[in-house]
Order: C-alpha cells, then structure tokens, then sequence
C-alpha cells in the first residue's frame, strides 16, 4: 500500500524592530525628555527624536538573523549549553555599511564599532512572542556614525544574532542614544 500523506508544514517568521532614541546628554536621557520638532533639528540634524529603521519586515531590508544565531537558539531550545541572549547580552553599533549577509558573525566596522551592555531590567521576554533588548549609548561613547547595528550574547567574541544596515547619523560627544531591538516570533 503507497503512503500518500503529506506532512504538515509550519514556517516562524522573525520580524525585528530596531530603534533609536535620541537626548542632548545624558541627563535627559535619564529623565526621557521629550524634545519639540524644531528642537531635534537643532539637536540632531532630524525631525524626529526617535527613528524606527526598519518598519517592513520584509526579506532584503538590511535586517537578519544570522547563521551563529540562529544555530545558538536551536541549541538553546533543545537544552544545549552555551550563552544566551539575556541579562549578559550586548548591543553593537559601527560604521560599516556592508549588506547583510547570514555568514557574519561581527559588526563589520574594521575600528569604529563598540558594544555596550543592557539597560537595567532588560532583556523582556516571555509575553507576547517577542524579546525585546535596549542599551544606551552615552556621551562618552560611540560618537561615530552609526550605519549597523547588531545583538550580541557577550561583550567581546560570544555570538551575533542579528544585525541591521541603516544610515542613522552621526552621534556627537555630548549626546546619548537609546538603540532598541524588538524581535517579534509568529
């Protein structure tokens, strides 16, 4: 007797959301001052204090998951060891505007490239299908122009799980940006 049953496909779709949120100095960033139209075009050479970069999720965008990610989370979901992507977890900023490319496993900024730990009570996760990661980039730091953006699980080595191509300005000395990163899983 032929076997004609046909398996049942499923496909999960990663839609990720990357923004940044812009303060003249660091203590405005701690209060989250909300700056005027007028005020960000001053300040930041924009209309707007927040920038979302990417509001498609759509294939060839700039964003995507990349191999060494993609093989942790499977790694992590079967109960396998390694580092994950929670408290310990880092975002990257950097100058490079190379496309994405699912190889990658760094920021491709050859110098001008920087990561930096989450923002208190971040990484959230468990609801919602969605882990959502934020960091602040202070006055101190990466003052360059930023082009790529990435999730890593460490500060240095550990695996990149994401990354994103966008032309975002240049951050001056003085100013702190907020960067977000929301992936949401259906």
């Amino acid at each position: 007797m032929e076997n004609k049953s046909k398996g049942i496909g499923e496909r999960m779709i990663e839609a990720a959301r990357w923004t940044i949120q812009r303060f003249a100095n660091d203590e405005d960033a701690k209060n989250n001052l909300e700056y005027s139209k007028e005020e960000c075009q001053k300040l930041f050479g924009k209309d707007e204090q927040i920038s979302v970069i990417n509001q498609e999720f759509l294939p060839g965008m700039g964003n995507a998951l990349v191999n060494a990610g993609i093989n942790q989370l499977t790694t992590l979901l079967a109960g396998g060891g390694g580092v994950n992507f929670g408290a310990g977890a880092y975002l990257g900023v950097g100058t490079s505007t190379a496309a994405e490319n699912a190889s990658y496993t760094d920021l491709q900024a050859a110098s001008d490239k920087l990561r930096v730990a989450m923002n208190g009570a971040y990484p959230t996760y468990g609801t919602s299908q969605k882990i959502t990661w934020q960091s602040d980039f202070t006055s101190a730091q990466a003052n360059f122009s930023w082009q790529e953006f990435a999730v890593f699980s460490g500060a240095s080595g550990g695996t990149m799980l994401n990354r994103k191509i966008s032309d975002q300005g240049t951050k001056t000395s003085g100013q702190t940006w907020r960067l977000t990163l929301e992936i949401t899983f259906s």
